[in-house]
């Protein structure tokens, strides 16, 4: 028989859930398990908790939970752990995991990835400018973490030294899957295709349950959320895989649901950049090949660029996010009234003490469709129970401390219906940014230390550099007619649809119910006509700007907004920072299309 290398997803992010690991130990038989438990804004986390605390900055997430509950169960049926728990310090991830698993009476042949990091190096990046809006070099006292993303390559070498398990800093998410399959399946750095498909089969899995059921737009179709099971790929050497998950656990593995992940957090399907290979999804195919069970074909891959990918996360002054409930009737109204007081007031004490105004103020009234802009309906404005969210920025910290000791005044001189916060006291913490370089990667030589032994793995430049003149843009669908007897109905009569976050740029994948509907999705979803539809999304925005791409292969479409989120993640005072309600935002648009087709 032909070989299956048999992949399982047991952790998306720092805090997934703890029954992931032995759902998948009882009902996988696996041979590898990854957990990614790392975003830009977990690395600005990391570096606050180890510029404190030095002998931090790993993922105790992992080595608490996943792995001292559950080493036992990985010795004796000997899975291979590969995460990259290890953050800003993979040594001290491991040190731990060897001082639980000898405690246990276990040992374990644990490699790490270390040369991600640059904090040592930083200056020598200074003069860059930042990838995506030509931004200056942040002040080195303000950065928190500079790290380069590795890909599969130094994986593969460890698993082959011998390594039972893999913990590494920063890598791209997918490569904690890619990794085993160029060792398993001896793949090379010019199988640009099979990097793409292993990449792929990486980045369906990376955030566990999305891929089975979770965030899935027809949530009614997927049973047993409390017992949703993570995802399993079953790997093949020609770079296809299916997609599914244990016997007897809740959640729904379906060709929609997998390729809503495909298109999670995509912006160019022809130019999806990793240090390995860069992947061309446009004519990847899902089918049902069996209850849970979907099979994925068609990845196709260009030549890396050459360089790594560098991320640096910074200090940019602080923020404020408090919330306070409002009931009764005109609850919005009073509550938007009392939040704008309380901004006021505190103003007044700024200038009082000679103190800059804030840099920037949000209300956002929850219960009435804050997030919709334009298209909040009516009826919204009459609901009677909000919560009044209010975020700020301010460069010195005191500035953000009276607002906080003003925030629960209004409980007894301004709105009538205030409960009082909830949930705890107001935040405050660092506004952190990223910013993005390119790094040619033979000045960042990854390596991995198995046993004391430090190994440097070889990253030679590509013959041929990916250019995007390499990308051969698929055809379009034919225009539909522009008359007929058409009827207008909400994009989620016609489509599945699902949104994720890229920094300060948000994508919504969009794939048709029915391959005649795609026609009719596309002309209702103009580049034009989304950028209107979340056009409060672009506010404050120096270049907004909407890219759509085809991809007939899913009979799908993916729409990259640029400049969408206020600034991203823990730089941004939205509500939706990571963009997880976009596409539920954009299913409510009106599409027209041909009644006889309904």
């Amino acid at each position: 028989m032909a070989k299956i290398v048999k992949i399982g997803g047991a952790g998306g992010f720092l805090g997934d859930s703890s029954v992931a690991a032995p759902q998948l130990l009882k009902g996988g038989e696996l041979d590898y398990m990854i957990l990614d438990y790392l975003a830009e804004a977990t690395m600005s986390i990391l570096g606050q908790i180890k510029r404190d605390r030095p002998g931090e900055g790993f993922a105790r997430d992992f080595t608490e939970w996943v792995w001292k509950d559950n080493l036992r169960e990985f010795k004796a049926q000997g899975v291979k752990v590969i995460t990259n728990a290890g953050g800003l310090n993979p040594q001290a991830c491991r040190a731990r995991m060897e001082e639980l698993a000898a405690a246990a009476g276990l040992s374990f042949k644990i490699a790490i990835v270390e040369g991600d990091d640059l904090m040592d190096s930083v200056e020598a990046l200074s003069g860059m400018t930042e990838l995506y809006t030509g931004a200056a070099f942040p002040s080195k006292a303000a950065i928190f973490t500079a790290n380069a993303y590795f890909g599969g390559r130094p994986i593969a070498a460890a698993l082959a030294a011998g390594a039972d398990m893999v913990i590494t800093g920063r890598v791209v998410d997918s490569a904690l899957a890619l990794g085993p399959l160029m060792h398993e399946f001896g793949w090379t750095d010019d199988d640009h295709d099979l990097l793409s498909a292993g990449s792929l089969a990486g980045h369906v899995i990376e955030c566990g349950a999305q891929a089975t059921g979770g965030l899935f737009t027809d949530w009614r179709e997927v049973p047993d959320w409390g017992h949703i099971g993570y995802p399993i790929i079953e790997c093949h050497a020609d770079g296809s895989f299916v997609v599914t998950k244990p016997a007897g656990t809740g959640g729904l593995v379906s060709p929609a649901a997998v390729a809503e992940q495909i298109l999670y957090e995509v912006g160019d399907p022809q130019g999806y950049a990793l240090p390995d290979v860069v992947c061309d999804f446009t004519q990847v195919k899902v089918e049902q090949v069996g209850e849970h069970r979907v099979l994925v074909t068609g990845a196709r891959g260009y030549p890396p660029s050459g360089s790594y990918k560098a991320c640096i996360t910074w200090g940019d002054g602080w923020r404020f996010i408090g919330a306070m409930p409002v009931v009764g009737r005109e609850a919005p109204a009073k509550a938007r009234r009392q939040a704008e007081a309380v901004l006021e007031r505190v103003g007044d004490m700024l200038r009082e003490k000679n103190l800059a105004p804030f840099r920037e103020t949000r209300i956002e009234i929850l219960g009435a469709e804050a997030s919709y802009g334009a298209n909040a309906s009516a009826a919204a404005q009459g609901v009677r129970e909000v919560v009044s969210r209010v975020g700020a920025e301010h460069e010195d910290e005191r500035a953000l401390r009276l607002l906080t000791r003003e925030w629960q005044s209004p409980t007894t001189s301004m709105s009538v219906g205030t409960t009082g916060w909830f949930g705890g006291a107001p935040s405050i913490s660092p506004v952190a940014r990223v910013f993005s370089v390119l790094v040619p990667r033979e000045q960042v030589p990854a390596r991995f230390d198995l046993g004391g032994e430090a190994t440097v793995v070889e990253a030679p430049a590509p013959a041929t550099p990916f250019s995007p003149a390499m990308v051969q843009r698929p055809t379009p669908p034919p225009e539909p007619p522009a008359s007929g007897d058409l009827a207008e109905v909400p994009l989620i009569d016609l489509a599945w649809a699902r949104s994720g976050d890229k920094g300060d740029a948000f994508n919504v994948g969009v794939i048709a119910r029915r391959p005649e509907f795609l026609p009719w999705i596309r002309a209702g979803l103009s580049e034009a006509a989304v950028k209107t539809w979340f056009a409060h999304e672009f506010e404050g925005a120096d270049a907004p700007q909407v890219i759509r791409y085809d991809l007939p292969g899913m009979d799908a479409i993916n729409l990259h907004c640029i400049q969408a989120l206020g600034g991203g993640q823990f730089a941004s005072l939205r509500l939706d920072a990571l963009a997880k309600g976009k596409a539920q935002q954009l299913l409510d648009m009106p599409i027209s299309v041909p009644k006889a087709l309904l």
